[in-house]
């Protein structure tokens, strides 16, 4: 795929001139004979436009075709290759060549070369030891704990030792330049050699600096890529010798074998560098596969992003044959066009590797910055209790959405660098330019709405917490903030809603004209409902009840524990939740209301004073009132309205406490355990139901006898049962001079 996508890009970076696309047109076979057919259909008199459509439809190769003639090209470029080589070695060991190669001259300039290349890479080792010192210290600074974040302290480091290095590369440079230009060869004049080993240094030796971002071995805290010292060392060491051997080699030893031996047996040594750097980088994959696949599918486990785990799992599992792909594309490019491929190559890798990079550890700060756990300060959760939970809440899912976004960016800027997409013209098109418009103008309205909520939201809970707001707010000021708040969050989410599809080209008159067809239908259809809200509305315009609230709703005594506008939930004494709609609420019967009465009534036997009683219930009153626990639940004296029945076994006193709201029943129990002591300790009867047993009369008015005895355990001196008591006489029971010795005996 990228060998397809990637040659057309290559074909326009460097215009041809019109002779050498003539003679490459009669070169191939197959263009010379369309050439000849379009050229004779043009001398018939046809239609030239015509001809021209149908010589470019038949001339368009299929995928299938150009990998075959690609092939087919590598392998007559290599038979011809080996056959100039060979020829060429004939000519230059039988001395037939058409340049008689000068022996002093190659050594010569061999020796020249060699001096250069032992000054430059002297100077350059020298000046990296200097640098060490540098590169240790921004290490430690960067794995030292406090001040910025770790993803930011390494970036700094590691952009600060990338320029230490740069600067060394570029030193070392200049200084073998100094020494080629006026100590090696002739004086003040840079030969050709020299220049080509020195920029083949500068490119290559930058290449590796690179390199060294991601893969610091000698240094933690600059190390890019997340791997131990030994995998940093093996990767780096194994990539820089793949880049030495196939920079040095392209740059430097096929450019001189060109000059002084010949250029088919330079551009063999190409095709073996190549060749060679091929099968040692696919040697190398293999040896890692399995290896690399396990870091890859540990690093997924740990990642929090659903798209990211599946992409690095799906990458574990292929990532060979993707290094093997590419490794076989950079060759079979450089084998069809060696003057122009290695470089696009080159520079569309290290394209790509920046720009993933860059993509990584972005994502990473983002986690690190935004991505952890939010705590506000102690001031402010305090003030405002949920927004901390808010905040947790909205900015993971909104890291998701820009995780998204740089991974899309880098995807098309990778397409980009490749040659496979052009993102300028495609964001200059009408297209493209609308597209991004509209997607900066919904991330805009998201991120407005969703602070819009926050500061509202968080106003509301101000206005709740009485601890900052105005005191305590009242249970009506509860009920209609958080009615207003659910309100709120229905209408902020529509209005949202109907804007984003509006940004992005939908229409919403329909959606709004049939949401009123539907609001009309349902208004019609659910009458119930329709009752149930404004019912809801009036009771909660007029205050009838509010959360907290003791009432009785629709049959039902309890707790209101939540008010929506169509029902409220009623936790009774049992702990059963009821749920009522208000369209079946005819009474409301509110026990919270300003104050609430204990109402008692107090039999009392008719043998008992009255007034004495009076004076009981009022002494049991001035205790209740004069306690810690309840004398600041009773708002005012006890009301004693008197004796209310002459019941049948009793006479009833009512009494009347008045008390705080919702501390009536409190207070009335706390009464009557009074009430209960101080009868007690007066000797006042409070009636109970008694039982009489009858044994009945007989025709003549005489009582039929009742022969009853007792039946007494004897105790042992300790106070034990001595066993089985046995019937007898009870000595302390008289028995009636009319009962019969025969008659029977009753327990």
């Amino acid at each position: 795929m990228l060998m397809t996508l990637g040659l057309p890009a290559l074909a326009q970076q460097e215009p041809t001139t019109p002779y050498a696309t003539l003679a490459d047109l009669l070169e191939n076979e197959q263009s010379r004979g369309e050439l000849i057919t379009r050229l004779r259909q043009l001398a018939e008199g046809g239609n030239p436009e015509a001809a021209a459509a149908e010589t470019a439809t038949a001339s368009e190769p299929t995928l299938a075709r150009r990998l075959a003639e690609s092939t087919s090209q590598i392998a007559g470029d290599l038979g011809s290759q080996l056959g100039q080589v060979a020829d060429t070695l004939d000519d230059l060991i039988t001395g037939q060549a058409e340049t008689p190669i000068d022996m002093s001259a190659v050594f010569a300039a061999s020796l020249n070369l060699v001096l250069v290349i032992l000054a430059t890479l002297v100077l350059f080792f020298a000046f990296r030891r200097l640098a060490r010192g540098a590169f240790t210290r921004l290490s430690q600074w960067s794995l030292a704990d406090g001040g910025p974040p770790p993803v930011l302290r390494l970036l700094v480091a590691v952009a600060i030792a990338a320029t230490i290095d740069v600067l060394v590369v570029a030193m070392a440079y200049l200084g073998g330049n100094l020494i080629a230009t006026f100590l090696v060869g002739e004086a003040g004049e840079l030969s050709t050699r020299a220049s080509l080993f020195l920029n083949a240094f500068l490119v290559i030796e930058l290449i590796k600096a690179a390199l060294r971002m991601l893969f610091a071995s000698h240094y933690e805290g600059l190390r890019l890529v997340p791997i131990s010292a030994a995998e940093a060392s093996y990767w780096n060491r194994w990539i820089a010798r793949l880049i030495g051997l196939a920079g040095y080699g392209l740059l430097v030893a096929v450019p001189l074998i060109n000059v002084y031996l010949a250029p088919a047996l330079g551009q063999a040594v190409g095709t073996l560098i190549m060749l060679g750097a091929f099968v040692y980088a696919v040697t190398v994959v293999l040896k890692n596969r399995l290896k690399l696949r396990q870091a890859i599918e540990a690093a997924a486990k740990k990642s929090d992003f659903t798209a990211t785990r599946i992409s690095l799992n799906l990458f574990a599992r292929t990532w060979h044959i993707v290094a093997i792909l590419y490794f076989l594309v950079v060759l079979t490019l450089t084998l069809l066009r060696p003057e122009d491929a290695l470089p696009f190559v080159l520079m569309a890798t290290l394209k790509t590797l920046v720009i993933v990079g860059l993509g990584m550890l972005l994502s990473s700060l983002l986690t690190q910055t935004i991505g952890r756990h939010i705590s506000l300060s102690e001031e402010l959760r305090h003030k405002l209790p949920l927004l901390e939970t808010r905040l947790n809440a909205y900015v993971p899912n909104a890291l998701r959405v820009i995780r998204v976004v740089i991974l899309v960016a880098v995807v098309l800027l990778v397409l980009n660098a490749w040659g496979a997409f052009d993102l300028a013209a495609w964001y200059a098109s009408e297209a493209g330019s609308a597209l991004v418009g509209r997607l900066v103008s919904v991330a805009l309205i998201l991120v407005v709405a969703a602070g819009l909520w926050l500061t509202l939201a968080s106003l509301i809970e101000h206005r709740l917490n009485p601890e900052t707001g105005s005191g305590e707010p009242s249970a009506r000021a509860k009920t209609l903030l958080t009615l207003f708040r659910n309100a709120l969050a229905i209408a902020m989410l529509t209005l949202t809603l109907m804007i984003v599809l509006a940004e992005i080209g939908i229409n919403i008159g329909p959606l709004i004209a049939g949401a009123g067809v539907l609001g009309l239908a349902i208004g019609f259809g659910a009458q119930k409902l329709v009752q149930d809200i404004i019912t809801g509305i009036f009771i909660q315009v007029e205050n009838a009840m509010n959360t907290g609230d003791v009432v009785t709703v629709g049959g039902i005594t309890g707790t209101a524990e939540r008010l929506s506008i169509r029902s409220v939930g009623i936790r009774d004494l049992n702990g059963t939740y009821h749920l009522i709609p208000f369209s079946s609420v005819d009474t409301v019967s509110n026990y919270m209301r300003e104050f609430g009465y204990h109402v008692g009534e107090y039999g009392i036997a008719y043998r008992e004073s009255i007034d004495e009683a009076i004076i009981a219930l009022q002494e049991a009153f001035d205790e209740l009132a004069a306690s810690e626990e309840h004398r600041m639940n009773i708002l005012a004296p006890l009301e004693v309205a008197g004796v209310i029945a002459l019941a049948d076994s009793s006479v009833n006193i009512r009494v009347r406490i008045k008390a705080v709201p919702g501390m009536q029943w409190a207070v009335g129990r706390a009464y009557n355990r009074l009430v209960k002591l101080h009868f007690d300790a007066k000797g006042i009867e409070i009636p109970f139901p008694h039982t009489t047993l009858y044994f009945g009369v007989g025709k003549e008015g005489e009582a039929p006898p009742a022969n009853l005895r007792l039946m007494k355990q004897p105790f042992d001196s300790d106070g034990r049962p001595a066993g089985q008591a046995t019937a007898g006489p009870d000595p302390h029971f008289e028995e009636d001079p009319r009962a019969k010795p025969n008659s029977t005996e009753h327990d």
